[in-house]
């Protein structure tokens, strides 16, 4: 007979990773980890590529703005398609871009043509690519998992994806010397193929009819009134991409504060990397593992105050273990506050609108890049460990301000036990 403590580990993995029951989600989460791991593998290479060839460090500057603002404009429009396309097919065709995207490249190196301009213009194609990729694969899990399963699914896909965030630019900066750039872009393309081929193992998802009988920008009008007209949406939303545009540009600024506060060099900016990167596979796999959620809005609130206090200690620490520890804890809570935010959005959301809805939660990933310039412009002229701070407390001020100002927040778990009910 086992001890109970035993029976307790094995139904908390059990919770952890219980979408995985689901065939279907194990495709999507395969896709996923692949798709990922090569858009991090491309954080190290893209930049390499573009330093190699310019010799300029603003370059580098230009490069990932021309995937970030693609990213961000296209975000809406991409929820539009992901209602009104069938969705597995969606994803197949943008990775299909992505596919062909990479290979240019490729192909270029290969033959020794690449060009600064080429490697823009293609940064540009991908940065096209994730806002038609992503609302799609949002809503397709719910299509698979339904929203018993919702929370546990949307978590092990954060899991995985921060666990590609610190694995892939890990693994492509150990690879360029040993590969060379070319192997590397292989390899890249590889996972690209891969992610695409694992779709195909899906079911198709059709729109639904009363979706495709009204024209595109009538659909594209009722995601924005549909926001408008349900205030706890419209601030769930707002609550959660807020601290991404204040707080989550701290990561560009690693580099600063490896280099000019504690002076560990490219050693110490890689540890932060993982630290960080981490902290928020920790703080999905909590989540994961809960076997239900039924209060949120307290977590939420805990953990996006917790993440603005320990990175305003982590910007004002003196000494850099600690400053390790207190990143790989502020993300864990990061983590955590996000996965609750998404979750919430997607319990209150109808079907029909589910794509639209995840497009604009699809910003969070490009507001810290456009967030980096007015970080980078405090940390020019009070430092970093101000600049950052500062972010820091302004984050956990706006946090408070949605609270103390909106009744609809405050109701949030109210709200989402009543439609439990009503479904």
């Amino acid at each position: 007979m086992s001890n109970p403590p035993q029976n307790r580990r094995r139904h908390a993995w059990r919770n952890a990773i219980g979408a995985l029951e689901f065939s279907e989600f194990r495709w999507v989460f395969a896709s996923n980890m692949s798709f990922f791991m090569a858009m991090g593998a491309m954080q190290i290479v893209r930049p390499w590529l573009a330093f190699e060839l310019t010799d300029s460090p603003l370059a580098l500057g230009i490069v990932s703005g021309a995937v970030a603002v693609p990213m961000l404009l296209l975000a809406p429009y991409g929820g539009v398609l992901a209602d009104r396309i069938e969705r597995r097919r969606l994803i197949i065709i943008s990775q299909c871009i992505a596919v062909l995207s990479e290979g240019a490249i490729l192909a270029l190196l290969i033959t020794d043509s690449l060009q600064y301009w080429h490697l823009v213009g293609l940064a540009s194609l991908m940065g096209c690519t994730f806002p038609l990729v992503m609302p799609a694969r949002q809503a397709i899990v719910v299509d698979i998992v339904g929203k018993k399963r919702l929370t546990n699914a949307i978590a092990l896909n954060m899991a995985g994806m921060n666990v590609t965030r610190v694995a892939g630019p890990a693994l492509a900066g150990f690879m360029i010397p040993v590969l060379g750039i070319e192997g590397v872009y292989g390899l890249n393309l590889a996972l690209y193929v891969f992610a695409v081929i694992a779709m195909f193992r899906i079911a198709k998802r059709p729109a639904e009819a009363k979706t495709l009988e009204a024209p595109a920008m009538t659909n594209f009008i009722e995601g924005l009134t549909y926001v408008r007209n349900h205030k706890i949406v419209l601030i769930l939303l707002i609550y959660g991409l807020v601290p991404m545009f204040l707080a989550m540009p701290f990561q560009t600024l690693l580099v600063v504060f490896a280099d000019d506060v504690w002076e560990t060099g490219a050693v110490g900016l890689g540890i932060l990397h993982a630290a960080a990167g981490t902290g928020g596979v920790l703080g999905s796999i909590f989540v994961a593992a809960q076997s239900s959620v039924t209060q949120r809005l307290r977590p939420m609130m805990i953990s996006v105050l917790a993440f603005g206090l320990l990175l305003a200690l982590f910007a004002f620490s003196p000494w850099f273990i600690p400053a390790v520890v207190l990143i790989l804890i502020a993300n864990i809570f990061a983590s955590i506050f996000g996965t609750l935010n998404n979750t919430a959005i997607q319990l209150l959301i109808p079907d029909s609108i589910r794509g639209r809805i995840s497009s604009f939660l699809m910003m969070s990933f490009s507001l810290p890049l456009l967030g980096t310039l007015p970080i980078s412009t405090l940390a020019e002229s009070y430092g970093a460990p101000m600049a950052v701070g500062g972010a820091a407390i302004l984050a956990m001020a706006s946090a408070l301000f949605f609270y103390a100002v909106s009744p609809a927040l405050r109701s949030l778990d109210f709200q989402i036990e009543q439609l439990s009910e009503d479904t």
